[in-house]
């Protein structure tokens, strides 16, 4: 053969060659990346060619599908009491994509999840039929959340302090995930997004505060499982006034006439005494402190329930007087009312921290189940000793303290009242925290809740966490324990 010739072919080989190469490395490794990539119009038009699944709560679906007039997205989703379960659902929409439970099981509601599929589903592409996600809400411990919470701007959390099974999530103010699920409803988007109380925002999940008095359930537990008091009824050395360490700052108490001084554990709780609890996170050290919030969940950077929480957090780098204010769960202690229905959860439940979900199971079209989510997988928090003590002292609070608007007939119920500081010099209307727990005296049953009202409306001198947080918590610990 002819050496040019030869060259020729060799040349020609290798071009074919890297063809086949550049070909099979497109198909075989660069498909699926440009088969997911959000600006390929071929996934939206494949997630909306059928019914969606639904998420369902107590056995009934709380979402649809709708057709719709359009040439290529033939369904879009609709919601049942959509503002009711907002928090719960998030939302599916043609032209904004898809938010909690809605986003995080996309794959299983539009029938394109693998695990769907039959091998000749696989080797075809054939979208399957969509599965269903099952939650462990309570529509009535739902409902009476947000029916409590009304016009109000805040947050309720209840969860079985036994399974972790969240019962209840409301965010306030809501909005209906129906009215933005299409492809013409910008106008709607648009507000919602210049809405400035912010109702995408779940607040239950993705909104930290200061947690206020609440966290002085943290700081107790600190206090007694570190040995610094033997008992809840043992007296402390905490002088009123209490002067922050190494400043000339005084700590005030609510109510002046409260007999602070010295006041053991379950006295200070009951009338929330602030140079208690500085006291001893300062004599603690934040090193035993953020020790315990940490086991209590703070600090946690992956809480998926399965929808991710923001990170609570207990901080550091703190000087003594930093340190003592976050006794009281100020300074930079930030909190969601996920975590502070975690605290009284742990407490509730003997000092174990079960793990909270609000998805009991994940099934296909049939039922089968796909991913399921087991009930009471638990952590110890503190000793059971711990725990007993500290229930006693909440419901010291809630009987005789700061917590009575929490009472509910027939049941044993033990709470935290707390106010947190909001804005510079506290120049804004303060925030109205309640972690509570109820058990049934007959059934045994139990519920743990936390409730935060960031605003209500009120005048600055009667928010409390008694008077705007308790009673939401009450109904909904009322309807859990009656369901």
């Amino acid at each position: 053969m002819n050496k040019t010739i030869r060259r020729a072919s060799v040349f020609c080989l290798l071009m074919v060659l890297a063809l086949l190469v550049r070909a099979t490395w497109v198909q075989a490794y660069e498909a699926r990346a440009l088969a997911d990539d959000e600006h390929n119009r071929r996934n939206t038009i494949a997630q909306y060619a059928q019914p969606l699944g639904d998420i369902i709560v107590a056995g009934s679906p709380v979402t649809g599908s709708k057709e719709t007039d359009g040439d290529d997205l033939r369904y879009k989703r609709t919601y049942t009491q959509g503002d009711l379960y907002a928090a719960v659902t998030g939302y599916s929409s043609q032209a904004y994509g898809a938010t909690q439970l809605e986003g995080i099981y996309s794959d299983v509601l539009d029938g394109t999840d693998d695990r769907l599929k039959n091998p000749a589903d696989m080797l075809t592409g054939k979208q399957t039929d969509p599965g269903d996600v099952l939650t462990t809400i309570d529509p009535d411990v739902q409902k009476a959340a947000y029916e409590a919470l009304g016009d109000d701007r805040g947050a309720a959390v209840a969860m079985d302090p036994e399974s972790g099974r969240i019962l209840g999530m409301v965010s306030s103010p809501s909005y209906d995930p129906s009215g933005i699920s299409g492809t013409t409803d910008g106008d709607a988007w648009q507000k919602l997004l210049d809405d400035k109380s912010k109702p995408l925002v779940n607040r239950a999940l993705r909104q930290p505060l200061p947690p206020g008095s609440t966290f002085k359930l943290v700081v107790a537990s600190a206090a007694l499982e570190n040995g610094l008091y033997g008992s809840v009824d043992e007296p402390t050395d905490s002088p009123d006034p209490y002067t922050l360490p190494n400043t000339s700052t005084v700590l005030s108490n609510e109510n002046p006439s409260a007999p602070c001084e010295n006041a053991t554990l379950r006295t200070a709780l009951q009338y929330s005494c602030n140079n208690v609890f500085a006291k001893v996170a300062a004599d603690l050290g934040q090193d035993k402190l953020k020790a315990m919030a940490d086991d209590f969940g703070f600090d946690t950077e992956e809480l998926d329930v399965p929808v991710r929480a923001s990170q609570s957090v207990y901080p550091t780098g703190m000087d003594k007087a930093q340190t003592a204010l976050t006794g009281i769960g100020q300074f930079e202690v930030t909190a969601t009312p996920m975590q502070m229905a975690m605290v009284s959860s742990a407490l509730a439940n003997g000092g174990e921290l079960a793990s909270p979900h609000m998805v009991s199971k994940v099934t296909d079209s049939d039922g089968s189940t796909l991913q399921e989510f087991p009930d009471g997988d638990t952590e110890r928090v503190v000793k059971a000793s711990t725990a007993e003590q500290l229930r006693s002292a909440m419901v010291t609070v809630v009987d005789e303290g700061t917590g009575s608007n929490a009472k509910i007939d027939g049941a044993e119920v033990g709470g935290k009242t707390g106010t947190a500081q909001n804005g510079v010099d506290n120049s804004n209307t303060p925030y109205a925290w309640f972690t509570s727990y109820a058990k049934d005296d007959s059934t045994g049953k139990q519920v743990a809740v936390a409730v935060v009202v960031e605003d209500s409306g009120a005048a600055r001198s009667e928010v409390s966490g008694n008077g705007l947080a308790a009673p939401i918590a009450q109904k909904m610990m009322k309807a859990a324990l009656k369901g």
